[in-house]
């Protein structure tokens, strides 16, 4: 089935860009757009897209104040929130992802990781264009005292994960590193979602970079 995306941008060329990459797709369809804040978050719960695309600077109310209300905590049925944006500042990042973003990607980034965002977000996984990954997990590294740890620790092979996580690893390759099959990986992932109370791979690696693993 094709995955649904919400594209949410208040410029009608960069829609219409975005739209002609993501349908170049076999299984990829549009389902809506929106040209600011409001009508993203309408459209959005109206449609319940598998995907939406979100701008961070759009009239009314910005891409963040749209993901927090989409995907934020607290949000009883979220939906998957890709941010898409011109500006590269740590702020913008880092309030996108803390609200419930699985992914960051810059506008100017080629349209094959576009397309893998997409994807990856519908699958339950996070991607973040690799040029800003490692300098926003170091700026979520802490500067006084450690996190709070899980009232249930992880396991040595959950700690292990979390650390390949705060590389930039993909599934696949963490279980080729650990020699582990692609769903224990898996089942893995969802115990250390659960004990850390996170929603994604986004927070595991935040989590392992504030517990400086």
């Amino acid at each position: 089935m094709s995955i649904r995306v919400l594209i949410a941008d208040d410029q009608p060329l960069i829609r219409r860009g975005l739209r002609l990459i993501l349908e170049d797709q076999p299984d990829i369809t549009v389902v809506a757009e929106a040209a600011n804040g409001p009508d993203a978050i309408h459209l959005a719960r109206r449609h319940r897209p598998d995907v939406c695309l979100v701008d961070i600077r759009m009239p009314g109310q910005d891409g963040i104040a749209v993901t927090a209300a989409l995907a934020g905590p607290g949000v009883a049925a979220p939906l998957r929130v890709v941010v898409v944006t011109t500006f590269d500042l740590d702020d913008y990042v880092y309030g996108a992802l803390r609200s419930g973003a699985v992914g960051f990607v810059l506008k100017g980034s080629a349209p094959a990781l576009l397309v893998e965002a997409v994807r990856a977000a519908q699958a339950g996984d996070a991607l973040v264009s690799p040029q800003i990954t490692l300098r926003l997990l170091r700026r979520l590294a802490p500067v006084g005292p450690l996190p709070v740890q899980p009232a249930v620790p992880l396991s040595e092979r959950e700690r292990r994960i979390a650390e390949i996580i705060a590389k930039g690893r993909t599934n696949q390759e963490i279980a080729a590193e650990l020699f582990i099959s692609l769903s224990t990986v898996k089942t893995h992932l969802a115990s250390i979602q659960q004990k850390l109370g996170v929603r994604n791979r986004v927070g595991i690696a935040a989590w392992a970079w504030e517990s400086k693993l």
